[in-house]
Order: structure tokens, then C-alpha cells, then sequence
């Protein structure tokens, strides 16, 4: 009889341990997923090097790069220095056509 009631007492009291046991927290708010890492290669490009300057070009060459963004250089135009792996630079001459093209 002792052992059963003892059983019972410990029975109850893992019961009541379940119920005072503190509510999961709730799952943490999805993040945003990371972006996404380029790593420009100006060999993809080269077909660019020669050919007017186009919205269409400037596409072609970045996705060809594997670049994540592109610039154009004009003759004496201002631009930062900052090197920046994922991003593709194309050089054009004063006509317009794509004179190099390189990474940075």
C-alpha cells in the first residue's frame, strides 16, 4: 500500500511539474534569407569589349561574369575606389564602345 501510494504522489507531482513547466518560446520570425555572394570573373565578359554600350550589353556582361552589379566608366568620369569583388566595371571610349572590361 505504501509503495502504491508513493507511486501515485509521484505520479501527481510529475503531473503538476508538466503543468508549471514555462511555454516553449515561440519560434523566432523567419529571417530574411541571406544575400546572395557574387564573385565577378571579367573573362565572362570579354565578348562585351568592342560593342556600343546597351542596357542589354551591360545585362549580358554581368550575368555572364557572374557579377552581382555593373558600372560603366566613361573617359574622365569621377569614380570611387573601393574594391568591390562582386561587381563588374566596363570601360567605354568616348563613342560609347566597350573598351575593357575588369572586376573591382
Amino acid at each position: 500500500m505504501k509503495t502504491q501510494s508513493l507511486l501515485s504522489a509521484v505520479a501527481g507531482a510529475v503531473l503538476l511539474s508538466a503543468c508549471a513547466a514555462p511555454a516553449p518560446a515561440p519560434a523566432p520570425a523567419s529571417a530574411a534569407p541571406p544575400e546572395p555572394v557574387f564573385q565577378c570573373n571579367a573573362d565572362g565578359a570579354r565578348f562585351a569589349v568592342g560593342q556600343s554600350l546597351s542596357p542589354q550589353l551591360e545585362a549580358a556582361a554581368r550575368v555572364r561574369a557572374g557579377a552581382g552589379t555593373v558600372r560603366a566608366l566613361k573617359p574622365g568620369e569621377a569614380v570611387t575606389m573601393e574594391l568591390n569583388g562582386g561587381r563588374l566595371n566596363l570601360d567605354v571610349d568616348a563613342r560609347g564602345r566597350v573598351t575593357d572590361v575588369r572586376c573591382g
